[in-house]
This record gives C-alpha cells, sequence and structure tokens, in this order.
C-alpha cells in the first residue's frame, strides 16, 4: 500500500539528523539506563505477593471488562485508591490507566476558558498534550526561574472585576525527568500564594526516591498540603504500571465526570492494580532498596567529582543524572562504546531535548555496585577527555 509522500519525507529528515527512533533489542547489559530504580519491575517477592494476593480473595478475571463507569470499577480499586491516599496524606487518590492518561486527563479537563496554566519549559511531554487540549491559554516560564514566573503571574494577573472566575495554575515535576534536578518548592509556593495560584505538581520520579518509605519529595519537604494536585506515576520506582491524581474529594469527583482520558478508556485489570497495591506495600516494609539508592546516588555524585566530570553533569541529587554532550552524532557514538563494553546507557537526543542539549541520561538504581559505577564514569571519562 502506498505511503504518504509528506510522511516520508519526515522519515527521512529524522534520518538525514540522525535523530530516527528505533524500538531497542532487549539487553543483558548493566543497567543504567531504565526507570527502575529500586529493582521492583524483577522482584520476585512483589510478583508471588500479587499472585497470592489475587488467590486469596478469589479474584480470577482477566481483565476490567469495560471502563470505570460502566463494569470495570472492580473492587480492588477502591481498596489501592483509599491506601493510596493515606500513604501520600492526601484526601483522595483516582488511579489512571498510566501518568500520560493522568496528565492528559486532567490538563485537558481541570483548567478552563479565561484560567492560565503557567509551566515549566521542561515539563514532560504528557503534560504538554493535556495543556494543547485545554481552553486555558498557557505560558512556559524559563526552567525553575521564579523571576520569569512572578513576571508571567504578573502579565496574567486577572482585574478584580474577573479575578473570582480566574485561575492561574503552576505546573512543574517534583524530579524533571532528563535532568533530574527539582524546583525550590519554598519559594513556588510564597508566589503562588501571593498570587493565589495553584500548584500542580508530577511526581513520577520521585515516588519511591525521596522521603519516608518512598513517599515523594513533597512529603519529604512537608508540603504536600499545599499542592492543589499531584500525579504519582508507577512505571518508574514502583516498578509497575498506571498512575494516580491526588487531592481533594471535589477534585477526584470532577476528574470522574470530565476527565476523557478516564472515562473512554477500559480500566486496569485486577491484576494491575493488585501489583500496584502489593508494590506499595513494599515500599512501607523493604526499607533496604531505598537505603541502597541513596548511597549509590551519594557514591555516583562523589566519583564524577574525584573523575573531573563534573562540569559535564546538571546538578541532580536524584536518580536521573546527565551528562551534557551536544550533538546527536557525538552522544550517540559514546553511548555506543559504553553499551560496546557492557553498560546499557542511552543517549537522548534532539529533538526529544532542544538542539545543544543532546545527553547521556544514567540512571541510578539500587540494585547497581559501586565497581559498575566507577568503572561506568572512569570509561565515559575516557571517552569524553
Amino acid at each position: 500500500m502506498k505511503f504518504p509522500k509528506n510522511l516520508s519525507a519526515k522519515l527521512e529528515a529524522r534520518k538525514q539528523n540522525n535523530a530516527l527512533r528505533q524500538l531497542p533489542s532487549t539487553s543483558s547489559a548493566i543497567d543504567f539506563a531504565s526507570n527502575d530504580y529500586l529493582g521492583f519491575a524483577k522482584s520476585k517477592t512483589i510478583f508471588n505477593q500479587t499472585h497470592q494476593f489475587l488467590l486469596d480473595n478469589d479474584f480470577c478475571e482477566n481483565g476490567a471488562t469495560g471502563s470505570r463507569l460502566l463494569s470495570g470499577n472492580h473492587p480492588l480499586y477502591e481498596l489501592a485508591e483509599n491506601y493510596l491516599a493515606q500513604f501520600h496524606q492526601a484526601e483522595a487518590a483516582l488511579i489512571l490507566n498510566s501518568g500520560y492518561d493522568a496528565n492528559v486527563g486532567f490538563f485537558s479537563s481541570v483548567p478552563q476558558k479565561g484560567d492560565f496554566i503557567l509551566y515549566d519549559e521542561l515539563c514532560h511531554a504528557s503534560i504538554r498534550d493535556g495543556i494543547q487540549l485545554s481552553n486555558a491559554k498557557a505560558y512556559k516560564y524559563q526552567h525553575n526561574n521564579y523571576e520569569d514566573l512572578e513576571r508571567l503571574i504578573t502579565k496574567v494577573q486577572p482585574t478584580t472585576d474577573n479575578q473570582q472566575l480566574t485561575t492561574i495554575y503552576i505546573v512543574t515535576e517534583s524530579v524533571f525527568s532528563m535532568d533530574g534536578d527539582s524546583p525550590d518548592f519554598e519559594t513556588m509556593i510564597a508566589i503562588a500564594e501571593k498570587h493565589q495560584a495553584l500548584i500542580v505538581v508530577d511526581e513520577a520520579h520521585a515516588l519511591g526516591v525521596f522521603g519516608e518509605n518512598g513517599c515523594g519529595l513533597l512529603q519529604q519537604l512537608q508540603v504536600q498540603n499545599k499542592i492543589f494536585a499531584r500525579i504519582m506515576t508507577f512505571g518508574k520506582g514502583l516498578g509497575c504500571h498506571g498512575a494516580a491524581i491526588l487531592g481533594s474529594n471535589e477534585l477526584k469527583n470532577y476528574l470522574v465526570n470530565f476527565a476523557r482520558s478516564f472515562i473512554y478508556t477500559t480500566g486496569l485489570a485486577p491484576h494491575n492494580i493488585a501489583t500496584i497495591y502489593c508494590a506499595y506495600h513494599e515500599l512501607s516494609n523493604e526499607k533496604a532498596a531505598q537505603h541502597a539508592l541513596r548511597e549509590n546516588i551519594n557514591f555516583f555524585n562523589q566519583q564524577k567529582q574525584l573523575l573531573g566530570l563534573k562540569p559535564l553533569f546538571v546538578r541532580s541529587k536524584s536518580a536521573i543524572q546527565s551528562a551534557i554532550i551536544p550533538g546527536n552524532e557525538k552522544v550517540k557514538t559514546i553511548a555506543s562504546q559504553l553499551q560496546q563494553n557492557g553498560f546499557d546507557v542511552k543517549a537522548i537526543l534532539s529533538p526529544t531535548v532542544p538542539e545543544g542539549q543532546e545527553r547521556l541520561r544514567i540512571c541510578i538504581h539500587s540494585y547497581n555496585s559501586e565497581a559498575e559505577i566507577s568503572r561506568v564514569l572512569e570509561l565515559l571519562a575516557t571517552f569524553v577527555f
């Protein structure tokens, strides 16, 4: 069948820019690429607990059978959502099928015509896609730049006449997926309170990594009650699938009625929800993996300092460590050299990141050894300098 010429041209342009994406094969190399920060995705303990939980509670269905508003709202949803709300010290939790669905559902439905969305320029694609579907006006502010944020707030600040009808949403991530850095929430909250704005935070890369029991960065900072909505994604530190939006009971009720990515999709199967539930219990009961991850992050930062690599890296105390190596061809070459030496390190190319900001995105895990961390950084120093 004939393929449209304009689509072929776009593919060819990607090839010419050395930026064509391809699905990778399974790698047996040492993992410095996945988001499985605690090793939960490979945990036999969680796998066996989930299986036993389903048997003990007589759940034998393979699928949800429909959307949650039709036939798919099986009893495990209420059990898991109540547990999540308690764990994260929120009034309510609503589980959606993925972090992408959660962000698209929230931003396409909650901000209204006449509202304003002010989002960090490095926010994830799922946030941007949701914003594009919104009727609110949106402006991006410079990354973690609070003077620029306040400048935008002042620009869009409504007059006294319509102030009560307009809401300003400030949108950010607690750990940015490509840089691994975090906002100054004390400053952001002060700005939001000054201008009566609402803060929305994606905690995808903080769950399992920060806070007591891996509860996230906002709870670690004890500012969760000052945040309008939190998006927790389970495909990273929790090692499974799905996401939850945390907020008030009123917000949950609103999303159930108006978030299209929630309303018009088949719910997650009982096995998915049971895995989420058991993985959260593992966060509460098993501290060794969280401790090992934090120790490895500290060791990685010490080693990159000793090897003179610190100037290459974006400052980060998270599990995401990004070495900026401009140019798609150059960063792909160095990634290939590391892979040939047995280390699974991925290159992040433009246009995924802005041109000139191409990088190696190195993910630290609880199961990486100090010897592995030292070796991958030694090789990086050899290939870069």
